[in-house]
């Protein structure tokens, strides 16, 4: 490696064994949970599997240069741990600032932790920049996702992170949607980025992991001292699939995007269609936005079919090639109606269809959804 490589390169080749004759072109799964120690172990010593493996390290390597890091990101057991490691860094009673509208354990956490903690929750519309600033005033940390999930609204990110770091407000953001080859938000200002890893990362739908890429050296110190004593920690062979993953990233999302794109032209004139959402439309809310600060619009849809809630579950009924399921970011593609979800925050619109979009052939997709809003 050159140290110059574009994340699409880095996908690749970051996170591998060092060249030499004989040597592995792929790092070795290390299925050990106790290393060979002897008096006190120093700082970054192995000793036991909790506290750190080699079996981890290739991958957190690779997402850390992924995401424009000085340092390794730090792999966790699921995207939800990754999440309670960011917010353990908060003292009881802080006020928090998170998005109306996000993914809905996030939001469960965050109100289960604040009622826990006596602190205070203001919940913004990221897309509304000045409701975000004045927000931060007296804030602990900020909590951003662009774009959001589901609604896909994005936020000014450079600006909100540059008003957070001078008042003093911890920022961190979820980069699930966009990856970092969409945009890097080390890069604009954050202090922490976090994963669902199980997404478009690992891109199998085959793992569950998360992770957290921090911007300076006492972040990282946090986050990896609360995963060795919470035990949030990952299995070795969930973490090299994930590595195995990443090695497409680049393809699948330059694929999956190019489908939503097109989806999103055909289903914007669907006689059956009231309503879509995606960056990539010249007049949707972000589209601004996300031309101006992302490369890439991403590939999640928001669509609202014609008759409602009702028309929105026949929807799902009807596909045979769209995956009815509740994840994302895998090579197929997935639909679900998100208010199906009890939890789901109320502003979402009652008859909203995701669609988390894959690799297929975008007209064999076509045809099962343009069949199943005719069904």
């Amino acid at each position: 490696m050159t140290g110059a490589e574009r994340p699409a390169t880095l996908a690749v080749t970051a996170g591998r064994p060092p060249r030499a004759p004989g040597a592995p072109v792929n790092p070795p799964i290390v299925l050990s949970s106790t290393f060979v120690s002897q008096g006190e172990p120093g700082p970054g010593d192995r000793f036991y599997g909790r506290g750190g493996t080699p079996a981890w390290e290739p991958f957190e390597a690779a997402l850390g240069a992924l995401e424009g890091a000085e340092r390794p990101a730090v792999v966790f057991s699921s995207g939800m741990a990754a999440i309670a490691a960011v917010f353990s860094l908060v003292e009881p009673g802080a006020t928090i600032v998170v998005p109306r509208h996000a993914y809905q354990t996030t939001l469960g956490f965050v109100d289960e932790l604040v009622a826990r903690t006596s602190g205070q929750l203001v919940r913004v519309d990221v897309a509304n920049t000045a409701e975000v600033l004045a927000a931060l005033d007296g804030a602990s940390l900020v909590l951003l996702e662009s774009p959001t999930n589901p609604m896909l609204e994005v936020a000014e990110l450079p600006e909100i992170l540059a008003a957070a770091r001078s008042l003093g407000v911890r920022s961190v953001v979820d980069n699930t949607f966009a990856t970092p080859l969409g945009q890097r938000p080390l890069a604009l200002g954050a202090d922490l980025v976090v994963h669902s890893v199980t997404k478009y990362l690992a891109g199998h739908s085959d793992v569950v992991l998360g992770a957290v890429v921090a911007a300076d050296d006492q972040l990282d110190g946090l986050v990896r001292a609360h995963r060795t004593l919470h035990g949030a920690i990952a299995g070795p062979f969930e973490v090299w699939l994930a590595l195995r993953g990443l090695r497409t990233l680049a393809l699948r999302v330059e694929r999956s995007q190019a489908n939503a794109a097109e989806l999103e032209r055909r289903l914007s004139t669907h006689p059956l269609v009231a309503g879509v959402r995606h960056p990539s439309l010249p007049d949707d809310p972000g589209h601004e936005r996300a031309s101006r600060l992302m490369n890439g619009f991403g590939s999640i849809l928001g669509v609202r079919p014609v008759g409602g809630a009702a028309a929105a579950d026949a929807v799902v009924s009807a596909v045979g090639l769209w995956l009815p399921a509740t994840s994302l970011g895998g090579v197929e593609s997935s639909i679900e109606r998100r208010r199906r979800f009890a939890t789901e925050t109320s502003s979402v619109p009652d008859d909203l269809l995701r669609l988390s979009v894959g690799i297929e052939d975008v007209d064999d997709l076509w045809d099962d959804l343009d069949r199943a809003l005719h069904a």
